[in-house]
Parts: C-alpha cells; structure tokens; sequence
C-alpha cells in the first residue's frame, strides 16, 4: 500500500518551487503566493485597491483579476492559492475551506489534500479539544481511515474490542456479539476503543507537511457570504483581526452550536432528552470484580441503566442522571461514590475525569445549501449509545469529499453536491437516529414493548446465524453505508 504522501502526489498537479511577487503602488501592496512555474503580473498605480474580484479555477488554471478605480492588475496564474492584501483587506484563495478541526473535520481535510485538493481547515480553539465523549471506531470507518493512513497509528494506540455484550443488569444475563464473524466484509473486525482527539491531533499534525494543506488554530468563523462563483468567509484570529477566505466550497464540521449552520439559516430539527448523561472514567479494574466483561458493554436496568466501555487508560462509565440535579451535585464526590457502590460494591473508587451531557436528537433540515455544506454534529447530533455519532459524521466527510473530487478534478455537476445531502441524510434518519433511539429504550427498559421482548427478540437474533450477520453488518456500520449508495 502507497503511503499518504505517495497518494496524494499522485493526485495533484506537479507543483514547482514558490514564487512570489509583490507590487506596491499608493499604499496597496498585492503579493501573490502561488506553487507553479508561472506567474505573471501587470501592474499600474492605484489609488484605490480590492474594488472588486473574480475568480474562477480548473484542475490546473487559477485564474484571478483585481479591479481599481484606474489602470487594472490582471494576475493569470497556476496557482493552488494566492493572497491580495491591500489597505488592511486580505483574501486568500483555496478550493476548500472547512470550519472545525475536530475529528471530523481533520478527516475531511486529510481525505481531500490526499486527492490533491487544496485545503485550508480552520479551528476557533487553540489546539484540538480534548473531548472524551466519543471513543470507538466502527470498522466500516476504520477502512475509511486506513486509506488516508490513519487506522494503524490509532489501532496501536488504541484497544481491540471484537465482542461486546448487551446485559440485563438485575438478572445479570447477557448477549454477547462477536465481529469476528464477519472478517470476510471487514479488514478490521472489532471495535476500535481509542479517543477521539487521538486523530484529532494525528491529522492536524501532517497536513501542514502536504503542499495543498493548511492548519490554522486560534481563527474563528465569523461570517459566510456565497454567489454563484465560490463562497468568502470571514475568519477572527486571536488578536481580533479579521481576514477572508475565498474558496470554492465551505464545509462546515464546527459542531453543535455551529456558526455556519447559522449563516447559512439552516433549520436544526429534533430534541432534547429530559436527562443529563453523567460520564466517569476511572483507572479501577472493574473487570476483577465483574469477571465477565468484554471490552465494550451495554447493561440494561430501569432504575440506572449503565455504559461500561474499556479503552487503554481507563474504564468509561455513562449513566442517566437527572435534569433537576445541578452539574456540582453530579460531579461530587458522593454522586461518584453512589454510583461506583452500585456497580462494584465495597471497593473505594478514584475518577480521573467527570462530565455532565445533555443529550440531543437532531438532524438538520439540509446538509448543503449552494456551495456550504455541514457534516458531523453540525449536521445531526444523537445520543451516544452506539458509539455511532463521530463515526457518521467521519462518513459524511468520506460522502462529501468524494462528491467535491468528482466536481473539482473531473468537472462533475454541482448536482452531485444534493446527492450528498439525500444519501447522508438518509443514512442519519434511517439508521443513526433510528437505531440510537431503540438503543436507548433497550438500555432503559423503556415504554412500548415490555423488556422481557426485546431481550427474548435480541436473544433470538444471536441465535440465527443469517440475522446474526446482518445485525453486525448493521451495528458495523457498512448496511448503512451500502444503503445510502442506493439513494440517488
């Protein structure tokens, strides 16, 4: 297999040394960056700069023009990106802009600098969020990841949960699924147990070391403006200058609260559940108490329904937790205690991280509208009992950007940019939505049909081979990939 470097040359345009050219005349000053042989410029006095810009791109044209109040700068280059400053206005070029450097951002951008797109990702925050929250890789994402050269670094860092268990927690009866049963479909068959900012940082670290790739930190969205040709955005950096970004598409993965869902008035439809999710990680060996735990557990009960997953450092908790209860009662000592003395009693236990959720249901009403387009939390958000949220979101990048190459290098229709929100909504609402819905009234024993149902109905799944498959294919994550395919 070509290493990414290897990849991503092989998809781009070769690319001569910089060359750079700067002019100033009256207080404006143009300087171009470009990666090419060529750049050729005209220039004259201007007394006004910046009035107004076009630009238009081809797989290896860039072509750009600046108008002043007199004699015009015409600029016709081969360039991946170039940048006009001019009495404190700056724009720089590329094709795609992404907001948000989380996990699903940080895909995106991998995945499009890798087919020789250029790239510039932009975070609000200093570095990457050390966010807990998601931390298993479904295997249909781990093949995702292993072609931008991602899937071995986290497998090594990471832990192997091949089987995972649904437990009924009063009578201690359990289901336990293997992945190992369908190898023949998956190069990697388990769950993958590693955090999430693992990758977050893996990727963010070697774009930066890719000609057609851009890392900015401390640089904050704060405006998106579109036409028929591209889409400029607005970015804030840390010590409150503002400079704009001009790029054919903007992606937008800023998560929950996301600020280009917002410029684009983007509905975002669904729920809150009337809970908090309580998370708790501690380094105590569960498994010597409970001696028959896998790595990965969903343990039902109608009282306190409880999440035990496993990753390398620690043991994962989540829990329900009242919405009346203040986050400083949940987080204490004594709520740690009570809920540690119901799932191993008598042994005193240290935590090394607390967090309070709210939980969400949500889907956009649109995962595109003209040229912007949203994945991951800025798109849908849904309650974690899966493990299903991050890995959707890392399948809306893989959707987008495969439809964004089509487009870019192989003058596909813009048609293709609605493809992308049918299939990825489709697979959000039929499946993502659906399935952590009924795993949440699983764990619960929630209303509709009695509890005893569905673990005789889950029993009688894991006792058919045929239904047995299916059920992992689906819970792996490639039934909804494959369905999605056929939404066209």
């Amino acid at each position: 297999m070509r290493d990414l470097g290897q990849r991503q040359r092989a998809g781009q345009v070769n690319r001569a040394q910089h060359c750079e050219r700067a002019r100033n005349r009256a207080d404006a000053v143009f300087l171009i960056h470009q990666s090419s042989h060529l750049c050729e410029a005209s220039t004259a006095t201007a007394p006004q700069a910046s009035v107004g810009l076009s630009y238009s791109s081809g797989e290896q044209m860039a072509t750009a023009q600046w108008q002043t109040d007199s004699p015009h700068l015409n600029v016709t280059a081969t360039a991946a990106r170039w940048r006009c400053v001019a009495r404190g206005w700056s724009v720089q070029q590329t094709e795609v802009i992404i907001a948000g450097a989380g996990p699903v951002g940080s895909v995106a951008a991998a995945r499009l600098a890798a087919m020789g797109i250029d790239v510039i990702i932009c975070e609000a925050e200093e570095t990457c969020a050390h966010d807990l929250r998601a931390s298993t890789f479904h295997a249909a994402t781990l093949d995702m990841l292993d072609e931008i050269d991602a899937a071995q670094p986290l497998i090594n860092r990471g832990l192997k949960a091949p089987i995972y268990q649904m437990r009924d927690r009063r009578s201690g009866e359990h289901i336990e699924f293997d992945l190992g049963e369908i190898a023949d479909r998956a190069r990697f068959p388990f769950r993958l147990q590693c955090e999430q900012h693992y990758m977050s940082l893996l990727l963010t670290e070697r774009l930066p070391q890719l000609p057609n790739a851009e890392v900015r930190f401390n640089t904050r969205l704060v405006a998106v403006e579109q036409d028929s040709e591209g889409v400029t955005a607005t970015f804030e950096n840390k010590d409150g200058a503002h400079e704009q970004v001009r790029a054919k598409f903007l992606i937008g993965a800023d998560g929950s609260r996301s600020v280009v869902r917002k410029q684009i008035g983007v509905e975002f439809d669904g729920f809150t559940y009337d809970e908090k999710f309580l998370s708790l990680s501690t380094s105590f060996p569960i498994e010597t108490v409970i001696t028959d735990l896998a790595h990965v557990n969903y343990i039902s009960d109608p009282d306190e329904w409880l999440v035990l997953l496993r990753v390398p450092a620690f043991w994962r908790i989540l829990v329900p937790a009242s919405v009346d209860d203040s986050d400083e009662l949940l987080k204490s000592d004594a709520r740690a205690a009570e809920v540690f003395e119901r799932i191993v009693p008598g042994h005193r236990v240290e935590t090394s991280h607390r967090a309070i959720y709210r939980v969400h249901q949500r889907v956009a009403e649109s995962f595109a509208r003209g040229r912007v387009m949203l994945i991951g939390d800025a798109a849908h958000l849904n309650n974690p009992l899966g493990g299903f949220g991050m890995n959707s979101g890392i399948h809306d990048a893989w959707n987008l950007a495969d439809k964004l190459w089509r487009i870019l290098r192989k003058g596909g229709d813009a048609e293709l940019i609605g493809l992308f929100d049918r299939q990825r909504r489709h697979a959000t609402r039929e499946f993502i939505q659906a399935q952590t819905i009924a795993n949440k009234a699983f764990i619960e024993q929630g209303a509709g049909e009695s509890h005893r149902a569905r673990l005789d109905r889950m029993a009688a799944i894991h006792a058919d081979p045929a239904q047995r498959r299916q059920y992992l294919l689906r819970q792996a994550m490639f039934e909804s990939l494959e369905d999605a395919e056929k939404i066209q």
